[in-house]
């Protein structure tokens, strides 16, 4: 007999198999009072109290549950419990402004919000919302079996994640269980997790459902640290305290430990013991080779999108690398990898990355425009630029949506040039990423001021950062006489961003 492939699975391996093993640990510094250190029988006893409160609202099969939280077990609890229980969960960047999350909460017309008690969210509503922490927890019914999910089906949206892409308004991407199932499967294979790991949430869990970790860790009963906020000294420390061994982040978090470990008193922890997972922008291949160096820990790399649950490729130094030059191995680590197990890529004619294969999306949620234009002809349009090699691992060489990508963080360039253009001194914007050390890539907008106009660039960084999620403002302003276009008054971006590309690689040079 066929059995649906759903987030479920997990959760009731752990409760079986590794009903004693420790769960979560969750962040001790944080508004909300954190969740005692719990057993995956206790957490999933947890989950299901979860599930019972919100039958207790009247919360519907396939209605939307929204949380706003930096990385909390409560958040973690939320993952699993609303889509093992026939509910789609919406995990919302806990960056994002009012305006921004509220138009989140209704384009998915969730029924239920969670905010974390840390974020100030004024005129944010849903039928009904609580406060994470004591007030929500108030809901949670240990004395009560949830109802039982009447039809699991793995083609069931389970996850709305709303990414940035070349437009102002996000998009919500609609995971389905078997996306999430497969990732997360595939996801653990590659990074070789097993049953003796520890992992450091690292990444902020509303990022493509933290890319499914929490989903295959629970399944091999991997104890869960959680992370709150990044910071490089805290991460050494939990790394010491709890036998950390997997992370994933972007290359500003591994920047950050490098940065913390030259003035660590003693050994860096974990050496010869951690492995590093990073995506979100190609890391210098300098970086590779210091956290090799410096931290003794493995530099793995992945290559995907919200839109692909994430991972589409996977790179690690194969056993027949081990005896290239250091140098060598972290140039092949630059690249963005093989193919995952099941995924095929291939590259169109104007060299941008296509994908196929059973993590892409359902589509886009109340967006079939979108959904059209972005999976067509059977395959789906990743936007971004790209080569395959001999050996068949890809390389991205630039993103044709525009989309910058700042400390992992995706930002809409046409966002920010709207936020610019609203200042009167302002008669022309472009916005485009250039390099950073720390960040990857950081905001650079150039702009032609208006006619008899005056302003200076902090206070166009000001009225930016008044108007958008702090990451998303430039973090320097060029003036310029003129924004050059094509005939037909296009702005080419990646011509503008040639000179500051090309610098950074002459320096490496």
């Amino acid at each position: 007999m066929r059995v649906p492939l759903t987030v479920a699975d997990f959760l009731d391996r752990a409760a079986q198999v590794f009903a004693d093993t420790t769960a979560t640990v969750d962040e001790p510094d944080q508004p909300a009072p954190p969740v005692p250190t719990t057993t995956y029988a206790a957490f999933a006893d947890r989950v299901r109290a979860w599930q019972a409160g919100l039958d207790a609202l009247g919360v519907g099969e396939g209605e939307r549950v929204a949380v706003v939280s930096p990385n909390s077990a409560r958040l973690l609890e939320l993952l699993h419990a609303a889509p093992a229980s026939g509910r789609v969960c919406v995990p919302v960047n806990f960056r994002l402004k009012s305006d921004e999350v509220s138009y989140i909460v209704e384009h998915s017309g969730a029924s239920v919000l969670f905010v974390d008690p840390g974020l100030d969210l004024p005129g944010v509503t849903a039928p009904h919302r609580f406060t994470l922490g004591d007030e929500s927890d108030a809901l949670l019914r240990f004395d009560t079996e949830p109802r039982p999910w009447s039809s699991p089906d793995e083609d069931a949206t389970a996850t709305l994640n709303y990414t940035s892409g070349t437009t102002a308004r996000p998009k919500g991407v609609r995971m389905t269980h078997r996306n999430i199932w497969l990732n997360a499967v595939t996801f653990a294979l590659h990074a070789r997790a097993w049953e003796r790991d520890v992992y450091l949430h690292v990444l902020p869990m509303f990022h493509c459902n933290g890319w499914g970790m929490p989903y295959g860790l629970a399944g091999l009963g991997v104890p869960q640290v959680v992370l709150r906020k990044v910071d490089g000294t805290e991460i050494l420390r939990r790394v010491r305290d709890h036998g950390v061994t997997l992370m994933c982040g972007a290359p500003a978090v591994w920047n950050a430990v490098l940065d913390a470990a030259r003035s660590w008193e003693g050994e860096v922890p974990g050496r010869g013991r951690v492995r590093v997972v990073c995506a979100g922008a190609p890391p210098p291949s300098r970086t590779i080779a210091r956290v090799g160096d410096e931290l003794g820990w493995e530099f793995l790399q992945l290559y995907g999108l919200t839109e692909t649950s994430p991972l589409l490729t996977f790179n690690r130094t194969r056993p027949g690398d081990d005896d290239l030059p250091a140098d060598e191995r972290a140039r092949k680590l630059s690249r963005a990898g093989a193919p995952g197990i099941g995924v095929r890529l291939r590259i169109a004619e104007d060299g941008e990355v296509l994908a196929r294969g059973n993590h892409v999306m359902a589509g886009y949620w109340r967006n079939e425009e979108a959904t059209d234009e972005a999976v067509a002809d059977g395959w789906f349009h990743t936007g971004d630029g790209g080569s395959l090699d001999d050996e068949g691992f890809l390389t991205i060489s630039d993103r044709k949506k525009d989309v910058i990508i700042t400390g992992g963080e995706n930002v809409s360039s046409i966002e920010v040039e709207d936020a610019l253009f609203t200042h009167p001194a302002v008669a022309e914007a472009a916005v485009i990423g250039v390099p950073h050390e720390k960040w990857g890539e950081t905001i650079k907008a150039l702009v032609v001021p208006a006619a008899g106009a005056s302003v200076t660039e902090a206070e166009l960084i000001a009225h930016c950062k008044a108007r958008l999620a702090g990451f998303k403002a430039p973090t320097s302003v060029e003036f310029r006489d003129a924004i050059p276009r094509t005939a037909t008054g296009k702005v080419q971006k990646f011509r503008l961003r040639e000179p500051y590309w090309a610098e950074r690689e002459g320096d490496a040079k």
